[in-house]
């Protein structure tokens, strides 16, 4: 086991915790609790609240990451039926756990055509379940392990690990913070339980219209309803909040956390939109139908729940509150989801009446070469941003196998009229999907290129890098068709020449083989499908052998006499090394991804 350079390692975010953890050293050294002294408990306040959010961040980070390449194939397929898809919301959400990432991830689906607006709104309904997981781990009270995670999760990540280890690690390592942000934040807050003014000011989060705004702009804030809940759970440790009061405050952050995906829906497609409209309709009205039943849900929170009668007042608010507000918290989502999920039609039909799918102004030629799979929201999962990266290629692949499909046989001016009228045709179909290959090229390469601004493995870099390639191999071949293949075409159209059958058969066999190897090569990318690139290497033997018999049979024809015979010549030793251009790139995709699938 070897420990990686201090140097290589020791980037400058490594330190981000320990500067927010500067100013609650200070306030450790100086508070107490039998007076206030303002800025040192607002220093430990600030500084935990930052290393608890830094480990929510951290650790949700780290669970995609581990999670990030069975993520979309769970979303997709396991969406079939509005129970189906809500179950499958809350199983995603409570391994990710961030409601609002799934949230995201799904606007993105849709925005990328691979997930329609019904299979959406069963996953958004199961969200707020999943997202209860992080209350009910914060309740165990295992905050005392805190600095154990943080220590088995920094070794983890900067011993030379496998990539899953690391990340693994790199959980541990933010779940440890969020403990220990909880640990500075009770601690800090400990003396205002019995700072009378502040105990005052708090009987007013018991109202639940008040404690419900007051949470809703916190969550809107921090973007997660995760680390709303663990702080009510901090609150609520220290008794400085009510049972009922701690309902109220969590959903609010039912409705905070609805921004983050309205923000994600700016500028997207109707059906994005509609879909951020019914994860905001879902959480609202489901706080305004539980809303008077708060009192209810205290009630049967308090029956799930431990008791500890052997404690008295405070301390036993302290001991038993945490845990009956993260089963309130689960009640209220379960019941939510239940309760709303028979009308999920209803709410479809809503937000189709407010968000109407407008027609679309462009020409179907240009909506051809806009890019359908790339979604910027699925940037924050690099495994399934490169799986829609992937799918994007693959309609490049299309069309550039489309123009070798479409290009003609090599022919002449001696040709009929109706093959002439046909290959000129031919000629101007390349040319549109050339144009449509240029665009296409450049919005995956921008893509791809923004994926360095999150954190990536090597494994997910190596990955990049192929994608990268692969896009930038097949904008040659369309160069290399358009640029070289068509001008050949257009030149023998107009010479005075005859191609000999025999030749013909050649060339057109050479030909029908580079296609061939294209579409191997486009197909072994776009599936993962390994046996076709090594057919495609396989292919170079008999192709060499066509090449030997085209020259074989030039020379030959060299010692003719017919007066065009060199411009014969030159027209179809320039059509042969053009086409072996094409495979030589093609070849070099095939192994492009045999080396991917090896590391």
């Amino acid at each position: 086991m070897r420990i990686t350079p201090f140097s290589t390692v020791w980037h400058w975010r490594r330190l981000t915790p320990l500067l927010l953890l500067a100013p609650t050293l200070v306030w450790a050294a100086e508070v107490n609790t039998s007076s206030i002294h303002y800025p040192t408990m607002l220093m430990g306040l600030l500084g935990g609240l930052a290393l608890f959010l830094y480990g929510i961040d951290t650790l949700s980070n780290a669970l995609k990451s581990i999670a990030g390449e069975k993520l979309r194939t769970v979303l997709a397929k396991l969406t079939s039926n509005r129970v189906t898809g809500a179950l499958t919301g809350a199983g995603v959400t409570t391994v990710i756990q961030s409601s609002s990432v799934t949230t995201v991830l799904v606007i993105g689906f849709i925005s990328a055509g691979i997930m329609s607006l019904t299979q959406a709104a069963g996953v958004i309904m199961g969200t707020s379940v999943g997202t209860t997981i992080t209350a009910q781990i914060i309740a165990f009270k295992m905050t005392n392990t805190a600095f154990v995670l943080i220590a088995v999760g920094f070794l983890l990540q900067f011993l030379q690990l496998s990539p899953r280890l690391k990340q693994t690690g790199k959980m541990l390592f933010g779940l440890g913070l969020v403990f220990l942000g909880m640990n500075i934040m009770g601690d800090a807050m400990s003396p205002l339980r019995t700072y009378t003014p502040f105990v005052n000011a708090m009987t007013k989060i018991n109202h639940p219209l008040f404690a419900i705004a007051i949470s809703a702009i916190f969550t809107a804030l921090v973007q997660s309803s995760s680390a709303t809940a663990g702080v009510v759970i901090v609150l609520a440790s220290q008794g400085l909040v009510s049972l009922d009061g701690g309902i109220a405050l969590v959903m609010g952050a039912n409705i905070g956390t609805c921004i983050t995906a309205l923000l994600a829906a700016i500028g997207k497609s109707a059906e994005a939109k509609q879909a951020a409209l019914i994860h905001t309709l879902f959480n609202i009205t489901g706080v305004l139908f539980w809303l008077p039943m708060i009192h209810l849900l205290s009630q049967w929170s308090i029956a799930l729940s431990p008791i500890y009668p052997e404690l008295t007042g405070v301390e036993r608010q302290q001991a038993e509150l945490p845990r009956q507000l993260a089963n309130a918290y689960t009640l209220f989502s379960v019941l939510k989801t239940i309760t709303l999920l028979p009308f999920i039609n209803q709410f479809i039909w809503i937000v189709k009446k407010l968000i109407v799918k407008k027609p679309h102004k462009l020409s179907v030629e240009a909506l051809k070469a806009l890019p359908k799979y790339l979604s910027k929201e699925l940037l924050i999962t690099p495994d399934i941003a490169m799986d829609q990266a992937q799918l994007e290629i693959g309609r490049v692949g299309r069309r550039v196998c489309n123009m070798m499909n479409t290009l003609p046989p090599l022919t002449s001016k001696l040709a009929t009229q109706q093959e002439q009228d046909t290959a000129v045709a031919a000629l101007e179909k390349i040319d549109n999907l050339e144009q449509q290959v240029d665009i296409l090229h450049e919005h995956i390469l921008f893509y791809l290129g923004q994926l360095r601004k999150e954190p990536l493995s090597q494994a997910q870099s190596d990955r990049q890098i192929m994608l990268i390639s692969v896009t930038d191999q097949l904008e040659s071949i369309a160069d290399l068709i358009e640029d070289t293949l068509v001008p050949i075409m257009d030149k023998s159209l107009h010479a005075d020449i005859k191609i000999s059958h025999e030749m013909q058969s050649t060339l057109d066999e050479i030909q029908d083989k580079v296609t061939h190897a294209l579409l191997d090569s486009v197909n072994a990318v776009r599936r993962g499908d390994s046996k076709r690139a090594k057919q495609v290497l396989n292919t170079k033997r008999a192709l060499n052998a066509l090449l030997d018999k085209v020259l074989a049979h030039q020379a030959e024809r060299l010692v003719e006499h017919h007066p065009n015979r060199l411009q014969l010549f030159s027209i179809e030793m320039e059509w042969t090394e053009s086409l072996k251009r094409v495979f030589t790139v093609t070849k070099r995709i095939a192994k492009l991804h045999l080396r991917e699938k090896e590391t």
